[in-house]
């Protein structure tokens, strides 16, 4: 697990969070449920990891929904700031973009 997931997954459960506009976007798009994503953050396997990024630190990962069904969501954490997690999207990955897996970019 990232240190930016390992971060993240501590704010979650101390309720320290927030979703963006556009992760509200995104997850009303897809039908995804915000409870879905954050009761399978502590399965999360991460995708992508951009400690560096500029906006801030944040972490592509792979989730399940209840029915087990990918769904990746970015999470990140406001650059020079310790909280919130930030929920910046999430959606269904498209399978003809990712591998079986939906681990690794065609």
């Amino acid at each position: 697990m990232s240190s930016t997931l390992r971060k993240i997954c501590r704010l979650v459960d101390t309720g320290e969070f927030r979703i963006s506009d556009h992760g509200y976007d995104e997850l009303a798009e897809d039908g995804i449920l915000v409870g879905e994503v954050i009761a399978a953050l502590a399965e999360a396997q991460v995708v992508e990891d951009y400690p560096n990024y500029p906006k801030g630190p944040c972490v592509l990962v792979l989730l399940a929904d209840g029915d087990g069904r990918a769904i990746h969501a970015v999470w990140g954490l406001p650059r020079g700031q310790d909280s919130p997690a930030v929920l910046v999207t999430a959606y269904k990955p498209d399978p003809k973009k990712w591998t079986d897996d939906f681990k690794r970019r065609r």
